[in-house]
């Protein structure tokens, strides 16, 4: 059967799979893929009443994605180019980048101060992924 992670607790190493109307509870024990569970991924599955069974990632989920873009970069770019919003256009995060290019033109360059402070954010690991969900490196 075909579903989907509606929802998993690492702590209790349990979890919920859907699948059309249906849910399933499983335990990480039930688990086949090296990768762990997480919410939104999509899995197939056998059915024992109401709990999943050998349950595996099915499609682009079945590795991790590998990071493309560096942390450094992007927070070199805040650093320095933050005000235009360069960083994010790095990420891939294009309406955000317009939207900070936008603040710093109508405020007349207090718009740096937003690439400043996502520039510490990048330094730290806050933000750590990329608009496609990637890590970075």
């Amino acid at each position: 059967m075909i579903g989907y992670i509606e929802s998993y607790d690492p702590e209790d190493q349990t979890g919920i799979v859907k699948s059309e109307e249906n849910s399933y509870t499983f335990h990480l024990d039930d688990w086949i893929s090296q990768v762990p569970p997480d919410q939104g991924d999509d899995v197939n599955f056998e059915v024992e009443g109401t709990i999943a069974r050998k349950i595996n990632l099915v499609g682009a989920f079945l590795t991790p994605p590998k990071a493309v873009k560096r942390k450094y970069v992007a927070a070199l770019l805040a650093l320095f180019l933050g005000f235009t919003g360069i960083h994010r256009f790095y990420l891939g995060f294009y309406w955000l980048g317009i939207a900070q290019l936008a603040l710093t033109a109508a405020t007349v360059g207090y718009g740096a101060l937003w690439g400043f402070i996502e520039a510490i954010l990048l330094f730290t690991g806050n933000i750590n992924k990329d608009a496609k969900g990637r890590p970075l490196k």
